[in-house]
This record gives structure tokens, C-alpha cells and sequence, in this order.
């Protein structure tokens, strides 16, 4: 076992916050999110609103199903999301004429025009960050994969 290999392997039992990679997601998530804030302020939006108006921007009419599943959101953290952004005139909600079980969200025409607005944020935070599109595309990759293989870790325990 070389050197490296016993680092790693400690590294992998160790207690130290800083060895902890749930805690290096937390910080970056949270950085990450302080960098967006002043950009989304300009919007008078939150993150998580923010998030909602991608998806629909993205799709358009969506039921609150697919808008959860797209968003990684239960009900219950969805549901208050969307009755601030409708209070504020950026989406509506309406029953499916298909079918009345199924709730559909859109942006209204408010929510439509603050896109070209929104257009302006993902450069801003590259250039905030000073990070370049490659290294953007290789972190992406990497954190999709580790959602991936945490997911399936969560599903194998259930």
C-alpha cells in the first residue's frame, strides 16, 4: 500500500469536518447560492423560485408532478414555492381539462417577460466565480454522477 492509498483510506474513516464530502457540497452549495443572491435580488426572486421559472421557461405548462420530479422537491416544499410566485404574478395554476386530478403550472405573461431579464444570471455567476465553461461542464458532470450514486445508495437502504 503506497503512501497515497493510506491517505485515501484514512481519509475515508476520518471524523474531520473539512475530509467530509457532504460537508464540502454543503459549502459550496451554500457559497454558491450567496453568489446568486444579489443576481436574483435584481428578479425579486429567491433561488428556489428562480429554479421553478428555469424548469417552466424550459417546458412551458408543466403538472406540478413533473415539476416536483424536475426539481428534486416533495409536495410540500413545492406548494409554497409556487403560491408566493403566484402572489406575485409570476405563475399560475390551474386544473387539467384531461384530467382534474392533475394540477398544471405555468408562467403567466408577468413570469414570461422576466426571462429575457433572467438571461443576464448564468454569465454573471461565471463571471462572479471566475470560472470557465469547461471547468463548469466537468464540476456538472461530477456532481451529476455523485447525485446518481448517492441516490442509488439512498434507494439500496430503503
Amino acid at each position: 500500500m503506497t503512501n497515497e492509498d493510506h491517505q485515501d483510506h484514512a481519509a475515508a474513516g476520518s471524523l474531520l469536518l473539512d475530509e467530509q464530502l457532504c460537508f464540502a457540497l454543503y459549502a459550496a452549495q451554500r457559497a454558491l447560492t450567496a453568489a446568486y443572491r444579489p443576481l436574483l435580488e435584481e428578479l425579486e426572486l429567491t433561488y428556489p423560485q428562480y429554479l421553478v421559472l428555469l424548469v417552466l421557461w424550459e417546458r412551458g405548462e408543466t403538472p406540478i408532478k413533473d415539476l416536483a420530479t424536475a426539481l428534486r422537491l416533495d409536495y410540500g416544499t413545492l406548494s409554497p414555492l409556487l403560491k408566493r410566485l403566484e402572489a406575485a404574478g409570476l405563475v399560475r395554476r390551474e386544473r387539467s381539462a384531461h384530467d382534474e386530478r392533475s394540477v398544471l403550472v405555468a408562467c403567466t405573461e408577468r413570469g414570461t417577460a422576466l426571462r429575457e431579464r433572467a438571461t443576464r444570471v448564468p454569465g454573471a455567476l461565471l463571471a462572479a466565480t471566475e470560472l470557465e465553461m469547461p471547468e463548469v461542464a466537468r464540476l456538472r458532470g461530477e456532481l451529476w454522477r455523485l447525485a446518481e450514486r448517492a441516490g442509488a445508495a439512498a434507494e439500496r437502504t430503503r
